[in-house]
């Protein structure tokens, strides 16, 4: 990089005052971005990354410091700036993007107001020609009817909407540099594939300088130019994106790239590679590299000496910060096969045209009632069958009616018409509390937020005592510590844990736990539901792994629900597609995601992929309601006349395949769709 960088970041030193000590957070960290030019920062939890976000723009809280090092943005030293400099920094040359759209907000403010008033604070213009550009932003970031957005309020957004709203009233202000901190958590497949398009392009266009942080390695692929890896608060590598990909030189980097799931055929059945211990927690990171302990290439003498490796160059703009990096190439990691037990070929839940509708909600206005849309079927007539010992993959978009189609399993929900046949019992209008004791032990649920389910006021081994002594009746209390303990174990996680709280975990144990927990009946089914989405790449493929090797020995069959493309076609034995409540396509693995695809199913491949579907629309149209096929709205092969009218036939494929469409298989396999291996 040469003098004409926008933003140079020098040796910088970031520490939290916690109990009178100064705990380093952030250190030696250094960083240039030159102008439209987009940087990636990918590490785990805990590595520092929004650390360094907040301090770009003065937004550190009042425990965090800047002990050393220089911020110069556009010319200006941020670190000399007063509160009136800060304002005036975060509304021109800066602007911030943060992974919950809401918050960012206020909800009870139009979003035209609130577009205007970001176009006011760095313009001196008329409201009018404020809206009008507020109005145009709103159709550069592709949001349909821009005009009627205006009107709307935060509530009425769904989530991609609502981000790119945040995204529009960022660029409004004319930033020099964007900084965006997991915009895309928690987004959907096909919405985060277009919002990081998205991004991307309007970077190109307006000149702005990106820095994306993310834990997301395959989006960061997509769109940056450079790649930084940080871990314990420091940059271990940097390198062009293609060249960091292709051949990672720092251990942890090749270490993060060999947790991603393997898509390719070789890949399926296999564990996943993963990267053993923990981040190291600040002010208890190991003399010498701080990766140390969690490294395969770790030699005693060298690697624990102070005052550690520094980063250096090691092939043109790469640079590695390890003391073996010119005696080792790292090599991501090959996963191992996973030892599947044989299927028993017979279904353990029948589900035959099942339908949960919602009533329908009013909306209150001046004067009265007006009154809502019709019911809405989250579910509409589906028939599929879990067989005993396999992994059934539900995927599909938000509002698909995976998560519906669970409840009513585990007997949250009640379905309005339709049979679910659980080990010979019809329980599709039969919550848990009426179920019989036998069926709740044999059908457990992982949830996707385990602190949402775990009591913060117990400890471990209270909250999975519990859960023994519901399924296996009175038992002594050393009886249930010796349950507890291997539960924990079967998770890998010690003894001691029984005495923690939730709080004292980091989320990957405390999924751990909901696991373990789901397990202490021995269960014949478990239905997991998104349980690795918020996670680290890394702790994701510990959980997986953890999962699979579950499967493997006890033969549970798992009801895996997920919009993770990628690491449904990693374990899944079979898949099934929803959109709308409707069942779109259903096989094998293998033939689920090779031709024929249903056009649904071939958008969720191309957004994994990081290609927009071939000449679709965007994924934020509405499901088509009164339509019979819902995903006529969007289909880019629809048939006018015949799709929003008739049926779609079931087309069956094979004996395992089907796909419920009006167009022939024959024409849907010519259907244009390019899948990449890393997906």
């Amino acid at each position: 990089m040469n003098d004409t960088s926008l933003l140079t970041v020098e040796k910088l030193e970031i520490s939290y005052r916690k109990d009178g000590l100064l705990l380093p957070v952030v250190k030696d960290f250094s960083l240039r971005l030159a102008p439209s030019e987009t940087y990636g920062l990918v590490g785990e939890s805990g590595c520092g990354k929004s650390t360094v976000a907040y301090a770009l723009l003065g937004y550190l809280s009042e425990h965090g410091v800047i002990t050393d090092g220089s911020i110069t943005l556009n010319g200006t030293d941020v670190r000399k700036l007063d509160h009136a400099g800060l304002r005036k920094l975060r509304g021109g040359d800066v602007a911030m993007v943060y992974q919950e759209p809401v918050s960012a907000l206020n909800p009870v403010l139009t979003i035209g107001r609130q577009l205007r008033e970001a176009r006011l604070a760095k313009r001196d213009c008329s409201k009018a020609d404020a809206n009008d550009a507020s109005i145009s932003m709103l159709k550069a970031v592709q949001l349909p009817d821009p005009a009627a957005m205006f009107d709307r309020y935060p509530h009425e957004l769904s989530g991609g909407q609502a981000q790119r709203v945040v995204i529009a009233m960022a660029l409004l202000a004319e930033p020099k540099l964007l900084v965006l901190d997991e915009p895309t958590t928690g987004l959907d497949a096909t919405v985060e594939a277009e919002v990081v398009e998205l991004i991307a392009n309007l970077g190109r266009k307006l000149g702005t300088a990106i820095l994306y942080i993310s834990h997301n390695l395959t989006l960061v692929g997509r769109i940056c130019e450079r790649v930084g890896v940080m871990y314990s608060g420091r940059i271990v590598e940097e390198a062009p994106t293609r060249q960091l990909f292709q051949q990672p030189r720092h251990p942890y980097t090749a270490g993060l790239l060999g947790c991603r799931p393997y898509s390719a055929a070789a890949g399926k059945n296999r564990r996943l590679a993963t990267i053993p211990g923990n981040v190291p927690l600040p002010g208890q990171e190991p003399a010498g590299c701080s990766f140390g302990p969690r490294c395969q290439y770790f030699e005693p003498g060298r690697c624990d000496q102070l005052p550690g490796p520094i980063l250096e160059a090691v092939a043109g703009p790469t640079r590695v910060r390890c003391v073996r990096r010119d005696e080792i190439v790292p090599q991501t990691l090959v996963p191992v096969s996973v030892a599947h037990r044989p299927k028993s070929g017979s279904s353990v839940i029948e589900v035959e045209a099942l339908v949960k509708s919602y009533a329908p909600r009013h909306a209150l206005r001046f004067g009265g009632k007006s009154p809502g849309p019709e019911a809405r079927n989250a579910n509409d007539k589906i028939s599929l069958s879990v067989k005993g010992g396999e992994i059934l993959s539900i995927v599909g978009e938000s509002g698909s009616g995976k998560s519906t189609l669970a409840k009513i399993a585990i007997g949250l929900e009640e379905a309005t018409s339709g049979r679910m046949i659980t080990f010979g019992q019809d329980v599709a209008q039969v919550r848990a509390r009426r179920r019989p004791l036998h069926l709740l032990h044999k059908i457990q649920m992982i949830f996707q937020n385990p602190d949402s389910t775990l009591n913060p006021a117990h400890t471990i081994g209270a909250i999975i005592g519990r859960a023994v002594r519901c399924v296996n009746g009175k038992q002594s209390a050393a009886d249930i510590k010796r349950h507890v303990d291997s539960l924990l174990a079967a998770v890998a996680l010690p003894p001691e844990f029984r005495h923690k709280y939730p709080h004292e975990l980091s989320g990957g144990q405390r999924q751990r736990v909901g696991i373990a927990r789901a397990f202490a009946g021995h269960p014949e089914v478990i239905i997991a539901d998104e349980p690795v989405s918020a996670l680290d790449v890394s702790i994701q493929a510990a959980i997986v792994n953890l999962l699979l090797d579950m499967q493997a020995h006890a033969g549970t069959t798992f009801l895996f629900i997920s919009h993770d493309v990628a690491l449904v076609r990693h374990l899944s034995d079979r898949v099934a597609v929803l959109y709308g409540g409707q069942l779109m396509e259903m096989g094998t693995v293998d033939e689920v995601f090779s031709p024929p695809f249903h056009p649904y199913t071939a958008r969720l491949i191309s957004a994994a992929s990081g290609r927009a579907a071939s000449g679709g629309p965007k994924s934020e149209g509405k499901v088509g309601q009164h339509a019979s096929c819902r995903f006529f709205e969007q289909c880019h092969v629809r048939i006018d006349g015949l799709c929003d009218r008739e049926t779609p036939p079931r087309r069956e494929g094979s004996e395992s395949h089907s796909v419920t469409c009006h167009h022939e298989l024959s024409e849907l396999a010519m259907q244009p769709i390019l899948v990449s291996e890393t997906m």
